[in-house]
């Protein structure tokens, strides 16, 4: 399971989120357990969805009473890619899930930093 991403003092970034809601999605969702469980606006919601389905990141399978969305194997793979390069920044440092997944990358001029 992905680890909660959201620090009060980061904003969490794109590629944490997707994780976060392919990770929710994994058994399949309702877009209302999605929003909550990754703390998101509805509108925020909406444009995730949207870009996780056109990547094949994520399926929405209606039924007859509403649609639920799905991590593809396509988004299972992304999870795991996302873990390792977690795992990877973070070796040799204090092995603290939440300081894992509020690491930034930050370009300045032609350098990148790690935050």
């Amino acid at each position: 399971m992905v680890e909660n991403s959201f620090d009060s003092r980061r904003r969490r970034d794109r590629l944490s989120i997707m994780a976060e809601l392919l990770d929710v999605a994994r058994e399949g969702a309702h877009k209302t357990r999605i929003m909550y469980q990754a703390n998101l606006s509805f509108a925020q919601l909406k444009g995730y969805l949207t870009l996780l389905i056109d990547l094949n990141l994520l399926e929405a399978v209606k039924t007859p009473r509403r649609t639920i969305y799905k991590t593809t194997e396509k988004g299972l793979r992304f999870l795991q890619s996302h873990r390792e390069i977690i795992e990877l920044l973070t070796e040799g440092k204090e092995n603290d899930t939440k300081k894992a997944n509020s690491l930034h990358l930050v370009k300045r001029g032609t350098r990148v930093s790690l935050l």
